[in-house]
């Protein structure tokens, strides 16, 4: 069982992977608890979902959602990559395991790729253990010291980005030709007091629309000089996608429009860059978009 809110590839292993191995899945909206309720049956043994999700940063109550699928005996996944260990903890908030794209914050540099999942001594011995050494799904001995030398400067690395983030999601607010932005820390977010509820922080995503659809977010992507264009996010680096022809490009844009996702919507991980710069980046883009 899986929240809405998946982006391709995740919707290709739950709607044609999976089946091929007898595992039927059923897509809810993740905001909605009587949705969650109502999907359980007999043999549901597992929920998985991502919150904040990719782009459009809807939240999923971790909490309402265990104790839901609790009841019922199912195993609760999350994926905490856009929240990052520092904002949010869902193991404490009764889920049952964490799953991390370690490509993200953890490494941090665009370095290396990796993954980790979290759970208990009990679960990763039951269940995790035995496939993991005769599967052999491993880092390399580099790849693991590069990502252990991440984490030492994670908390501040996030810390940052995170103060950043809020400053560009106010100022971004402010641009002509910018209809719509979208950031767990504003009041303005649809799901504000549950993000201040389960996260500490805002986060360091923003996503943002633009006014004159994928024409004019083009030009605001080809206009930028600070942030960079790439599919990546939780870099040192502020990073910009179009998810409508990125991430979600497999999708029918029938199934984009239900997602909230726009020709005219741009992501944006913010970096390790100064507030003030980033910000003259991004007006400067905006009135490129304009033109």
């Amino acid at each position: 069982m899986s929240a809405r809110a998946l982006f391709g590839s995740c919707r290709y292993i739950v709607e044609d992977l999976c089946p091929r191995f007898g595992i039927a899945c059923t897509l809810v909206d993740g905001r909605d608890l009587e949705q969650w309720t109502a999907a359980f049956r007999p043999n549901t043994k597992a929920v998985f979902f991502e919150t904040p999700s990719n782009p459009t940063l809807e939240l999923v109550d971790i909490a309402a959602v265990s104790e839901i699928a609790h009841r019922h005996g199912a195993t609760v996944i999350v994926d905490n990559v856009f929240a990052t260990p520092m904002l949010q903890r869902p193991l404490a908030l009764g889920a049952d395991v964490v799953v991390y794209s370690a490509t993200k914050h953890i490494d941090g540099q665009g370095r290396c790729l990796g993954g980790a999942v979290l759970a208990s001594r009990e679960f990763v011995k039951t269940h995790l253990h035995d496939f993991h050494r005769q599967t052999g799904p491993a880092l390399s001995p580099f790849n693991a010291w590069v990502m252990l030398k991440g984490l030492e400067t994670l908390p501040i690395r996030v810390e940052r980005q995170c103060a950043t983030a809020a400053r560009v999601a106010d100022h971004l607010a402010t641009l002509p030709g910018v209809t719509r932005v979208i950031y767990c820390g504003r009041a303005d977010h649809p799901q504000y007091d549950l993000a201040r509820r389960q996260m500490s922080g805002g986060g360091q995503i923003v996503t943002f629309e633009i006014e004159g659809g994928k024409t004019a977010a083009f030009r605001f992507l080809n206009a930028l000089r600070i942030a960079k264009i790439s599919n990546n996010l939780g870099d040192a680096k502020s990073l910009v996608t179009h998810p409508a022809t990125t991430t979600h490009q497999r999708l029918k844009p029938e199934a984009r429009a239900e997602l909230g996702i726009t020709d005219g919507m741009i992501r944006l991980s913010v970096g390790l860059e100064a507030a003030s710069d980033l910000a003259l980046d991004l007006e400067t883009a905006a009135r490129s978009a304009r033109a």
